[in-house]
Parts: C-alpha cells; sequence; structure tokens
C-alpha cells in the first residue's frame, strides 16, 4: 500500500483515496474543491496536543510521541483510515503550511507501520 501525505489545497492527482485527517475544516476550501472520499477527524490529534503543539518546531519529536500515543487509543477510527482505501492508494489530507511537520506525516508513518 501507498500513503502518500498531500495538503488540501494542492491540486488533486492520481491520490487514490482521499482523506482529510485534521480535527477542523480547512479555512477557504468548499467541499467540493476538496474531492474528499471521507473526513475522519477522529484519528486527528486532540484538540489539546493541537493547541499545545501549535506548529512549534521546538515541539516537534515531544508532538510525534504524544500523537502516537493517542493513535494507539483510536484503534477504530485508524481502522476507517484503511477501509477507505482505494487501489492500494491512499492520500492523507492536511490544511498545515509546513510540509514536512504535521499530524499526516506522523500518522502515515504510524499506518505504514501497522501495515509492515
Amino acid at each position: 500500500m501507498e500513503i502518500t501525505t498531500k495538503r488540501i489545497y494542492d491540486d488533486p492527482d492520481n491520490d487514490g483515496a482521499r482523506v482529510l485527517v485534521d480535527r477542523l475544516w480547512p479555512r477557504g476550501v468548499s467541499k467540493e474543491e476538496a474531492q474528499l472520499d471521507v473526513w475522519i477527524k477522529e484519528v486527528a490529534p486532540s484538540d489539546e496536543l493541537r493547541t499545545w503543539y501549535d506548529h512549534d518546531p521546538d515541539r516537534w519529536t515531544e508532538f510525534q510521541g504524544r500523537y502516537v500515543s493517542e493513535l494507539e487509543e483510536k484503534d477504530d477510527a485508524v481502522e476507517r483510515v484503511f477501509d477507505v482505501t482505494k487501489d492500494d492508494q491512499l492520500t492523507l489530507l492536511y490544511a498545515a503550511t509546513d510540509r514536512e511537520r504535521n499530524n499526516a506525516v506522523v500518522l502515515r508513518e504510524y499506518l505504514d507501520s501497522q501495515v509492515d
């Protein structure tokens, strides 16, 4: 299975199943523009964790660990992500501007570890 991440503001292109994995709906994107298969906000970081992290690069490593701990308690939500996969291709969509340090990156790594 190929799991990729992409900003929701990027154009869709051979993405397979498109899953929004943010807790909040992204600003300035209509549901039609998003071309989602599903929005699984339950798999996103908790409001408390999201607020604490606040996209601070100095908190990235600790954010990763805390978020993985949360994911380990969200079996149903994680399973829902796998259930929407089409043709072994899954794209996790997020709104953050940082393409390297966001919840979708952590979730992708977590999902990859569950497939192996």
